[in-house]
């Protein structure tokens, strides 16, 4: 289930971001990319709509997700 981004508050918001970056360990190349910046670069994949921000009732958790791979995913398993 994707969680619309203005049910969220920004401190929120800020914490799931900071966790996916922290978790998924992005990679940027051979260029150091601050973790302020990875921040801002995820947030505005979420307001543009490139990724999205998912619930899974299954593992009870919240991630960031490609909107592709998120759609190809719901497709897989209709």
């Amino acid at each position: 289930m994707i969680i619309p981004l203005e049910q969220l508050s920004a401190d929120t918001l800020h914490a799931i971001i900071e966790d996916y970056i922290l978790r998924e360990g992005t990679d940027y190349g051979e260029t150091t990319v601050s973790k302020k910046s990875k921040i801002s670069q995820v947030k505005q994949q979420l307001k543009e709509g490139t990724a999205v921000l998912v619930y899974s009732e299954l593992h009870e958790s919240v991630n960031i997700l490609p909107r592709e791979s998120f759609l190809n995913e719901t497709d897989h398993n209709n």
